[in-house]
């Protein structure tokens, strides 16, 4: 086995990690809904990753990597993607697990429009394809009309266009500040976002004894998660490590089905394959093309 391989192998472990935290995360987020509301859940969510976070880099004394020269970056980072999560734990609450995962999946398609007027990147005929064969496979999962419209689409929907934002930025930063700068301010600026969205109005629920397991899981899961698919982008190329990502989906709809009893509904299933395939596409055009050796 050649070293490319072992290193795609390895990778291909760490998103099977990504996809039990980020399954883990959306079942947690679910039965957390029931006695709390997502601001509460993001209050504790973020509690919980302060801690972790604090511990980790005390521990691997990496304090000198957190930075303060971009605050202004890191606070309209964690305010899109504080919007996107709220929005994403509301439609966990509302719709099919399968149904969420797969309009969350439509984030990086957001990328490719959003890019060209945040970052200056070119908008190839490749990536514009790959653009609109997505929003083809987004009007296939939700079915768009006034029977079918309803809360639940429109957050899944709206939160991948927040994710696209936070992925945006957080590749403007990744150029500047190291992963535990970024992770610190995440977790910190959210806590404050999260205690100040639960609480204006004074009446911030406490979790109970069966609620408080499923936030520590959420604040584990999210962390792990995103600790996951950096390790194995790390190891492998995006078009390796990203098509193992697309299990997610399958494997969502099936933990929605044995949990929940939620049907496994073909046309999300064909389009969330339609994005899926639309993200891979858009993959192979941000490959730089090699010239030929004279």
């Amino acid at each position: 086995m050649t070293q490319g391989e072992t290193r795609a192998g390895l990778a291909a472990l760490w998103m099977i990690g990504a996809i039990v935290s980020f399954s883990a995360m959306a079942i947690a987020g679910r039965e957390a809904g029931l006695t709390l509301d997502t601001f509460e859940i993001m209050a504790y969510r973020s509690l919980v990753g302060v801690v972790i976070v604090v511990a980790v880099l005390t521990a691997a004394g990496r304090w000198h990597q957190v930075r303060r020269q971009r605050l202004g970056v890191h606070l309209l980072r964690n305010l899109f993607h504080f919007t996107g999560q709220n929005l994403w734990f509301l439609a966990v609450t509302l719709i099919p697990l399968a149904q969420v995962f797969a309009l969350e999946f439509t984030s990086p398609l957001w990328v490719i429009i959003l890019s060209p007027l945040l970052l200056g990147e070119a908008l190839t005929r490749r990536r514009m394809l790959a653009a609109a064969l997505g929003f083809a496979g987004i009007l296939i999962v939700a079915r768009p009309s006034p029977d079918t419209l309803n809360l639940g689409l429109a957050a899944a929907a709206s939160c991948a266009i927040f994710f696209a934002l936070t992925a945006i930025l957080t590749k403007r930063l990744t150029r500047h500040e190291h992963t535990a700068s970024i992770l610190f301010w995440l977790t910190s600026m959210q806590l404050v976002m999260g205690l100040l969205a639960a609480g204006w109005d004074g009446d911030m629920a406490l979790p109970d004894a069966a609620t408080l397991p499923w936030l520590v899981l959420i604040g584990i899961a999210g962390l792990t998660a995103h600790f996951c698919l950096t390790t194995a982008l790390s190891l492998a190329p995006a078009s390796v490590v990203v098509p193992v990502d697309f299990a997610r989906l399958p494997a969502i709809a099936i933990l929605g089905m044995v949990i929940y009893g939620e049907a496994l509904d073909a046309w999300v299933l064909g389009g969330a394959a339609i994005i899926c395939f639309a993200n891979y596409l858009n993959i192979v055009a941000s490959k730089p093309h090699r010239t030929p050796q004279s």
